[in-house]
């Protein structure tokens, strides 16, 4: 027994190199797969699986739209986010933050595919939307000024001349009443050349 042994690993010295070639070609071949399947899987979007739509029928308690049939428990899918959770559920992604809440959910940003999550009965947020400025500050004629709150060489310079790069101008004009352009103090009485 010992002899077989000893030839057999007599003979392995003997094909040491060939048996190092095919070691290395097979590290070789599985490097090259597991390359492949990163490169591969690296700019697939997770998309959840589509699933029969959820039906909402918002329900008015106390002034404030809320969905009928919940609370009910929600198994995550793979790709879901509690934005698109939300959605499937109050038709408002803004909700995510109830659901975190209810869940205990230290990381909002983690959920995991299988996850129960208890989607509790809360308002729907709507999502909130600032009108934007639709007035335009008056236009500065006079040659005198006298600042208000909010103002700032940069305003009053798109107001008087419209073009707010012209506000070393009248800074240059105003040295001895604003020491620092930056600050404007209101009240001041400010001398617009033109």
């Amino acid at each position: 027994m010992q002899e077989k042994i000893k030839a057999l690993l007599k003979n392995l010295r003997l094909n040491e190199s060939t048996l190092s070639m095919i070691l290395g070609g097979l590290v070789v071949v599985v490097v090259g797969i597991l390359v492949y399947n990163y490169f591969s899987s690296v700019n697939k979007v997770v998309t959840p699986s589509p699933s029969p739509e959820y039906q909402v029928n918002l329900v008015e308690e106390e002034g404030q739209l809320v969905p009928g049939q919940l609370p009910v428990t929600h198994m995550v899918k793979k790709g879901e986010h509690l934005w698109a959770i939300a959605e499937t559920y109050y038709h408002s992604g803004y909700n995510w933050v109830d659901i975190a809440a209810a869940n205990s959910l230290t990381n909002a940003n983690v959920i995991t595919e299988g996850q129960e999550l208890t989607i509790p009965r809360m308002a729907v947020k709507p999502a909130t939307v600032i009108e934007a400025l639709t007035q335009m500050a008056p236009t500065i004629m006079d040659t005198q000024y006298t600042v208000v709150k909010g103002d700032s060489l940069w305003n009053i310079s798109v107001r008087a001349y419209g073009d707010g790069y012209a506000w070393p101008k009248v800074w240059e004009a105003n040295k001895a009443a604003v020491p620092n352009p930056d600050i404007v103090e209101v009240g001041t009485n400010l001398t617009l050349p033109r």
